[in-house]
């Protein structure tokens, strides 16, 4: 059944898209690709790609076959993962989509500890903050913080983040440290949407703010930079800022009052994973819920 190893290469090129990327993956020539996709083509009796010079895309057909033939790849690779040596050494190229700051701030130590522990694996991260398609391109897995997950994915909790207030040092010299969450409302609130409404809670007790900002940004990079140049407070999980509070270039305020817990997921396309995505996820389960993750 010679199509099925067809099906897998024109899952590879739709992956990495393009007939060259797809060969110096496989270790193929590029001809080679172009001629197994064309006779593929041939023996469904539809095209499935539209080629130009610079790119190809998926025809109508080609969406849907890529779509099926996706998860038949994947049961493959699952079932040969299962009866080989990968369950207990994973290995090859983790694909991983991640949050900036996030990764930066928390994850890069667990990062480094689990390369450690399985050292056939190497890593291709994408910090971004846009969200990938995770049908379309080559991730294995996408870890996000605080979205409504895509019902079409599947969403694994991680864990929980618990945001609090901080501002800088200069801040709070020149303008006060508010006392009560309703004295928010005379600060400026670094804000990640507009029109944002912050609710903080003590206990059972909570309250709303409407966070007032001359600032509103879609990075937490760029909040948590300006909240240590002095231009305003912000509501952020401890694990993104803690460098910083540690270093007293923030400082905590009212401090009985946390925000809305954040969820952090690992989203998939699929709930059959290769080993390395497995060993992968579950590694940042346990050490994420061991730093005080929920």
């Amino acid at each position: 059944m010679e199509y099925l190893n067809d099906m897998a290469l024109f899952v590879e090129v739709v992956k990495v898209k393009g007939f060259r990327n797809a060969g110096e993956s496989l270790g193929i020539p590029n001809s080679t690709v172009s001629r197994r996709i064309s006779q593929l083509e041939k023996t469904t009796g539809l095209r499935l790609l539209h080629r130009t010079t610079r790119r190809i895309e998926l025809t109508e057909a080609g969406q849907i076959y890529f779509e099926r033939c996706r998860r038949i790849v994947d049961e493959a690779r699952l079932a040969h993962e299962q009866l080989g040596d990968m369950l207990t050494e994973p290995s090859g190229v983790l694909r991983v989509s991640l949050p900036v700051d996030f990764a930066v701030t928390y994850l890069a130590p667990l990062f480094a500890e689990f390369a450690a522990l399985h050292p056939k694996l190497t890593f291709d991260f994408d910090l971004t903050p846009r969200r990938v398609n995770l049908v379309s391109e080559p991730f294995d897995v996408a870890i996000r913080m605080g979205e409504s997950p895509d019902s079409h994915l599947i969403a694994r909790p991680l864990t929980s983040l618990t945001p609090s207030l901080y501002a800088s040092p200069g801040y709070l010299e020149k303008y006060g440290e508010p006392s009560t969450p309703d004295e928010l409302n005379g600060h400026q609130c670094l804000n990640i949407t507009k029109g944002g409404i912050w609710a903080v809670k003590r206990g059972q007790e909570t309250v709303s703010i409407t966070a007032q900002a001359r600032f509103v940004v879609n990075s937490v990079g760029m909040i948590k930079r300006l909240a240590m140049l002095d231009q305003g407070i912000m509501l952020m999980p401890h694990e993104i800022v803690a460098d910083d509070v540690d270093a007293g270039r923030l400082c905590p305020i009212l401090t009985e009052w946390t925000g809305q817990p954040m969820m952090v997921y690992a989203l998939t396309e699929t709930r059959l994973l290769p080993a390395k995505t497995q060993t992968f996820l579950e590694f940042l389960r346990a050490r994420l819920a061991s730093h005080g993750g929920s």
